[in-house]
């Protein structure tokens, strides 16, 4: 087979990265930054695009200008043999058509567009083109779960054509939908890929690591054939498709990076019920101290973000000061709102504030968690304004940590955690704590 495609990942949060590691996260994407990408070592990188928290029409802008800057640099690194993975959730939340249509026209044309949602750290298989989440050990059908009620990104079907058809509008029906089933996947599917046309969407099953591989074999034999695919998907596919050895530095020793033996910040903007579940864990672990966000004060007209910054970064402080973690979290209350449009306005006004404490955060913290995917990518973007990030690999399954560049004017060598809202048990934020704390206790 011919040398691997580079594998080419916009992220729709910055969370997709959760499966691999030792590869680069990109926060920017003009030219030049993303040539760094494609002139990286690793076969694969990431576009940190924060699509999920846009409005359809500012996340197909976004889109439009990956893609566009995208070829320019492609063409500048002479790079003709690429795979462009539209990165998304696993419990199939976000702007579905609206990305991989402006891919397709942007980067097409495309034999076939691939939904791949299954995500095997986190509980998310799909069998016979069904999507289940494992709750409690039982395969759960996604649409019975909380996240098919998103206000934003809801929908009423598990079954992944039926699902693509009330996605699309109708526009793609679900019995146009191609179902790579298990049975197909394990047998081997190169020469069903190769009779994939005129941008076909299809749905794949995964029950295993060991599927999607085998699945990940065959694309890419197809694609050294002349095939040309997108996909849709978590970010188990991943995994598969870029064949990383095993990650340089196991879990448990990711305390070696924490700076100085200090402790560290937590940042909680996730709303999930897991999320609550895991903060108030992390709550009773020994040198936390929980910092509320009243952001329902927020909504008041006056300047209150002003005096509410100026209470927590003085919360903070002190908290660091007597050699506690600061574990700064927005109220659980869920507030209602008119409209989306309404909701998204006020979900940026949270992580305005959000941002703000990052940057008033003491310069010598240890660490930082940052909880929640959105959240995580403001962190990333805003909070530290990076434009890279080097991934280190994963401290928890589905929970990544990267280290922010040497020449960083205020947190240089900081390793940061990226742990998105719906991943690991109600002990896995305290145990990502505990990790890092190892070495200070």
């Amino acid at each position: 087979m011919s040398k691997k495609p580079k594998i080419i990942v916009l992220d729709d949060d910055p969370t997709g990265s959760q499966t691999v590691h030792s590869c680069l996260l990109l926060m920017r994407w003009d030219v030049d930054t993303l040539r760094t990408g494609l002139q990286d070592d690793s076969p694969i990188f990431f576009v940190l695009t924060n699509t999920r928290s846009l409005p359809p029409e500012s996340a197909a802008s976004v889109t439009k200008e990956v893609c566009h800057n995208l070829k320019l640099a492609l063409k500048a690194e002479e790079i003709n043999d690429f795979l462009i993975v539209s990165r998304s959730d696993s419990t199939l939340r976000g702007h579905y058509p609206i990305e991989t249509d402006v891919i397709a026209a942007e980067l097409g044309p495309f034999d076939a567009h691939f939904l791949v949602p299954a995500f095997f750290e986190a509980g998310r298989i799909t069998r016979d083109s069904i999507h289940y989440l494992i709750i409690d050990s039982v395969p759960t059908p996604v649409h019975e779960t909380e996240f098919a009620r998103d206000s934003v990104f809801g929908y009423h079907y598990s079954y992944l054509p039926k699902y693509v058809e009330e996605k699309t509008q109708g526009r793609i029906k679900a019995d146009a939908v191609e179902r790579f089933l298990l049975a197909d996947i394990r047998a081997g599917s190169l020469e069903k890929l190769m009779k994939l046309t005129g941008n076909q969407c299809a749905v794949v099953d995964g029950e295993t690591q060991a599927d999607l591989n085998r699945f990940a074999e065959d694309v890419l034999s197809a694609a050294s054939l002349g095939k040309r695919f997108l996909f849709r998907s978590a970010a188990s596919i991943l995994t598969a498709l870029a064949a990383l050895p095993t990650q340089a530095i196991a879990a448990e020793n990711m305390a070696d990076y924490v700076r100085g033996g200090k402790p560290g910040a937590v940042i909680v903007g996730s709303h999930v019920k897991k999320t609550t579940q895991q903060l108030e864990k992390l709550l009773q672990a020994d040198g936390t101290v929980g910092i509320e966000v009243n952001v329902q004060r927020l909504l008041d007209e006056s300047n209150q973000s002003a005096t509410l910054l100026t209470e927590i970064l003085e919360s903070t402080q002190a908290a660091h000061n007597a050699g506690k973690t600061p574990v700064v979290y927005t109220s659980r209350q869920e507030l209602s709102f008119k409209d989306v449009k309404t909701r998204l306005d006020f979900g940026e006004k949270v992580s305005g504030l959000l941002m703000d404490i990052v940057r008033g955060l003491p310069s010598d913290i240890g660490f930082l968690i940052s909880k929640g995917g959105i959240t995580s990518n403001d962190v990333l973007s805003n909070g530290l304004a990076l434009t890279t990030a080097r991934l280190l690999g994963q401290i928890l399954a589905g929970c990544s940590m990267v280290i922010t560049p040497s020449d960083h004017p205020q947190f240089p060598n900081l390793p940061v955690v990226l742990f998105p809202g719906n991943v690991g048990d109600a002990d896995a934020l305290a145990t990502v704590y505990q990790r890092l704390t190892k070495n200070t206790e």
